[in-house]
């Protein structure tokens, strides 16, 4: 007896019973692999793009808006930008003259030294910083944060659009990317020239391109296996032991260069090489598996993994040397001429360039490891997701009548603390999504986890570090899109009763209101407006925020 198909399904569901003789043809396989038939043909559609696009435009009213504001360097920003102003100059880092702040404030940073001048942090992010002074001057407050700005902004549209196809729903797009845009610590870090923007950029446009590739890859290897069967029913069983390669990987390709400069930016970015790479070939596993394929495990490891890692690390390693081209091409920067100056009999076969190269990355590798030196801002990792000690990156008093003062005392702030509701919300939403990868085996909350755990969980490995919690910004989108993930539970499914999609739909709208109106009241503390002292201290929720 041939088997039946149910005629009650819900739309865009599976068939309760399917005929076995069409269980490889390319529909079908494509169909377990991807979901079925509304989600293998999924596009982001018009809303897909304009609802992330109008979160993309807030953030950058936001983001640039009094982007020159304070009119002096902030922070570490005193290390990076000018860092930077000496690529355009030399590409490498030179020395400055002592008070050089001073001189750089006032629009005259020619007083860059000729001597070069040691540093720790690769040059990726240094370079988007002087991407933005070559636009708009190195003379100006804009011009050294536009690239941030451009940068945060980028990022808004990415984890929109990231949002859109994990979710399958362009209304929590545009939630994703509103939620990160109105954020007051993403906001933050758009409008000061750190390196931490940078390296999240490139963190999230690494995993929207793994995304690609998940579903690229399964289409890839439902045609192969189908193409395998030769016009059968089924492929042999020499066929479904291990099953087809899937060399071409266009997408991971891309994320490899992604994470290599998310590495050029800061080291911190190696986390997530490795946890984005276990993630990729975990998913590979699973699709062999969902396929049909006997020795799944050992296949996906041989036939998936492997590749895999000669495709990403390769890709990664070549993005990252390429960063140091200033560097390569200098005859005086810091450490260019090491190799010259110690022969060694043991690795003398190595280029001179390669050897100067390891040794500049030992001696920066040391210098993070003994890094404990005592800051009045440092904040342990335990703290970060609550906001325990946010970052103050500038702070100015006024009084009355001066610097557009109204009050007899007055505050002009930037301070890293996010939008309470939001950050204590996706702290939470984390228990969520553990029981919902674990208990559902949902892979899109373990993606999600994945981010925030090669973001978070490494700094805990450094306790005698000096820390700072806006090092958190590098996992930040991924908390937005666990937040986004619960809200999208609290909306429910289309298949769900009108009473109950109402329920929810109130529920979100209300929780979203907030937040902005949240980020609308914490936005002086953020973008240095001038306010009384007293308006000031009622943004402090903490002692701990001071």
């Amino acid at each position: 007896m041939s088997p039946t198909v149910s005629k009650t399904k819900a739309p865009g569901t599976a068939p309760l019973v399917q005929d076995p003789r069409t269980a490889f043809s390319v529909t079908q396989l494509r169909n377990r692999l991807l979901g079925w038939a509304p989600d293998t043909t999924f596009t982001l559609g018009v809303w897909g793009w304009v609802l992330p696009l109008i979160s993309a435009v807030i953030g950058a009213v936001l983001r640039l808006v009094r982007l020159g504001e304070p009119h002096s360097l902030v922070f570490d920003e005193t290390y990076y930008v000018k860092d930077a102003y000496s690529y355009l100059v030399a590409g490498y880092e030179r020395q400055w003259p002592e008070n050089a702040n001073e001189s750089f404030n006032a629009g005259l940073p020619e007083i860059l030294l000729a001597e070069p001048e040691y540093v720790v942090h690769p040059p990726v992010g240094k370079w988007m910083i002087a991407a933005g002074m070559a636009l708009f001057g190195a003379d100006s407050s804009f011009g050294w944060r536009f690239g941030a700005a451009l940068t945060g902004t980028l990022t808004v549209l990415l984890v929109g659009l990231i949002a859109v196809r994990l979710f399958r729903s362009p209304l929590l797009g545009g939630v994703a990317g509103l939620l990160l845009a109105v954020d007051g610590h993403h906001l933050v870090l758009s409008r000061t020239s750190l390196l931490d923007v940078f390296l999240a950029f490139w963190v999230v446009a690494a995993f929207g391109a793994l995304l690609l590739d998940r579903d690229d890859g399964r289409k890839r290897l439902a045609t192969r296996l189908s193409a395998s069967s030769g016009g059968a029913a089924s492929p042999g069983a020499a066929a479904l032991l291990y099953g087809p390669w899937v060399l071409w990987r266009p997408w991971r390709l891309a994320a490899g260069v992604c994470l290599g400069l998310a590495v050029g930016t800061k080291w911190s970015g190696l986390a997530f090489v490795a946890v984005f790479g276990l993630m990729t070939v975990l998913w590979d596993v699973n699709a062999r598996r969902v396929a049909g394929i006997r020795a799944w495990p050992a296949a996906g490891l041989l036939k998936d993994g492997v590749p895999a890692f000669f495709t990403v690390i390769p890709a990664a390693a070549l993005a990252y040397l390429a960063s140091w081209t200033g560097w390569l091409r200098s005859t005086d920067a810091y450490g260019r001429n090491w190799a010259q100056d110690n022969p060694s009999e043991t690795w003398g076969w190595l280029p001179d360039w390669l050897r100067s190269l390891a040794e500049y990355h030992r001696s920066a590798y040391a210098f993070h490891n003994n890094l404990s030196s005592e800051h009045g801002y440092e904040s342990s990792p335990w703290t970060w997701l609550f906001m325990g000690r946010p970052t103050s990156f500038f702070y100015e008093s006024s009084t009355l009548g001066v610097d557009g003062c109204a009050a007899d005392s007055c505050s002009t702030a930037v301070s890293s603390v996010g939008n309470p509701l939001i950050w204590w919300s996706a702290a939470l939403s984390l228990l969520v999504l553990l029981f919902c990868w674990l208990g559902r085996r949902d892979w899109r909350a373990g993606a999600i986890l994945a981010g925030i755990a090669a973001g978070y969980l490494p700094w805990f490995a450094y306790p005698e570090r000096t820390t700072f919690f806006f090092y958190s910004v590098s996992f930040e989108p991924f908390l937005i899109l666990a937040l986004v993930y619960v809200l999208g539970l609290i909306l429910g499914r289309s298949s769900d009763p009108p009473a109950r999609r109402q329920i929810g739909a109130a529920v979100v709208a209300v929780f979203i209101l907030a937040a902005v109106l949240a980020s609308a009241f914490f936005l002086p503390v953020w973008t240095a407006e001038t306010i009384p002292y007293s308006d000031w201290r009622l943004r402090m929720w903490m002692p701990s925020w001071i």
